[in-house]
């Protein structure tokens, strides 16, 4: 009942000990199966990135007193890469002798979804094991196609004790998360040795941020019963281009630091039929304007994609457009914060004519589009049906971007004196 464990030095209460020995049990256990695990709980990555130099730098000895894992809370929380162990009973076995009582979280694989044979097949996203008053939650994380790790919610079964562990207050689980895969540091914190991130407070941050979108596949699948796919040698030919040019243009911006999303025809690609619609001739990308870096056209050019349009200013109604390979441009939108709604601009290039395109606040979630990890906007529901109406289900072949979307307004006419600047074409 943990009573009966000695204190570790300096540690203010019998409690405290108990956390500190309950970690210490677990790091045992797993070492004894050589499971590498490493620690993500953000309440004590947040303790340690305060001390990160002093840790690095500071050897083994003994710590005067249990400074982080005897922080009260009621868990730990610990992450698993799933290619680098395997499923053993044994290790279940081995905690139950030490005291643990555990549970195990399967879900569906939604690596095998897009296929109709094998989406039934379940994996273990979630482990959590429980000692005295504290328990341990270990994440399993898994390697998707775009090179990140991606862990699953946490859902319980039916007839799972819903009073194990207080299950609302963890940390992970609550929505898929993605992350690039971090480096790790071997360090000694309170006497346990562990691995931890390398830069906890990046991945603080990016836990912020981590919440990931499933591509619907039945959704798609049906779509594609009513619309059969286009399998010409052109579609497929310009799904390659896209899907590259999408490639290089991720590599530009994310080598900037610069946020963008799948939007526009791309965004609805992904959405309605988890692939890029193959009439739609280009790539479409939304960057907030707050986001916007003067090295975007250069480094662009760069890459081997030359400035095809630059329509706007970056105070009002900026876009751009980049000659990708062959006819395949990439348009990138800049989008404008205001009280109650988010706002794109257009141009119409001969009279100077300016179009607003309105859409609902929104937030980035990450997806895996093409074998890439991307951003879409979270509520992606409203903001397509924002660009392409109630009826964004059914395919259209002829799109006029000044009069098609539902959500465009006239936004008035760039003065002439200022066309030289806000009307360039290349």
């Amino acid at each position: 009942n943990g009573a009966a464990f000695s204190k570790v030095r300096g540690s203010q209460s019998g409690q405290d000990s108990t956390r500190w020995h309950v970690v210490r049990k677990f790091l045992g256990l797993i070492s004894s199966h050589n499971i590498p695990v490493y620690l993500i709980d953000p309440l004590i990555l947040g303790l340690v990135d305060k001390d990160i130099a002093q840790i690095r730098s500071t050897p083994d000895g003994p710590s005067p007193h249990c400074k982080y894992f005897c922080v009260p809370r009621d868990f730990t929380t610990f992450a698993l890469l799933d290619k680098t162990w395997k499923h053993e009973v044994g290790l279940f076995r081995t905690a139950e002798k030490m005291g643990f009582q555990w549970l195990k979280i399967l879900n569906k694989d939604p690596r095998l979804d897009g296929m109709d044979d094998l989406s039934g097949m379940e994996i273990p996203l979630h482990y959590i094991f429980k000692l005295a008053s504290h328990a341990i939650h270990l994440v399993v994380f898994y390697e998707r196609s775009g090179n990140y790790l991606w862990h699953g919610p946490l859902r319980l079964k039916q007839y799972m004790d819903r009073k194990f562990v207080p299950f609302r207050k963890l940390h992970f689980g609550r929505y898929p998360g993605a992350y690039e895969k971090p480096e790790l540091l071997h360090v000694s914190i309170d006497d346990l040795k562990v691995q931890i991130p390398k830069n906890p407070s990046s991945f603080l941050e990016e836990m912020s941020h981590s919440r990931f979108l499933e591509c619907r596949y039945r959704e798609a699948r049906a779509f594609f019963q009513l619309y059969p796919d286009d399998a010409s040698l052109d579609a497929v030919e310009f799904r390659k281009k896209a899907k590259s040019l999408l490639h290089l243009a991720a590599l530009t911006l994310n080598n900037l630091g610069v946020k963008f999303w799948l939007s526009s025809g791309t965004c609805l690609g992904w959405y309605r039929q988890c692939s890029v619609i193959p009439h739609s001739k280009d790539v479409d990308l939304g960057i907030f304007i707050r986001d916007y870096k003067a090295e975007i056209i250069p480094a662009f050019q760069k890459a081997g994609l030359p400035l095809k349009h630059k329509f706007g200013k970056v105070e009002d109604s900026l876009e751009l457009s980049f000659q990708g390979e062959d006819d395949v441009k990439l348009d990138i939108f800049f989008f404008y914060e205001e009280d109650d709604h988010i706002w794109n601009g257009g141009t119409q290039a001969k009279s100077g004519k300016k179009f607003k395109y309105l859409f609902p606040k929104f937030t980035l979630c990450w997806t895996e589009f093409v074998e890439l990890k991307v951003h879409v906007p979270c509520e992606t529901l409203q903001y397509v049906e924002a660009n392409y109406g109630p009826d964004w289900k059914v395919p259209v072949k002829r799109w006029d971007w000044k009069s098609s979307p539902s959500n465009v307004q006239d936004n008035g006419v760039w003065p002439v004196d200022e066309w030289d600047d806000v009307i360039q074409i290349y």
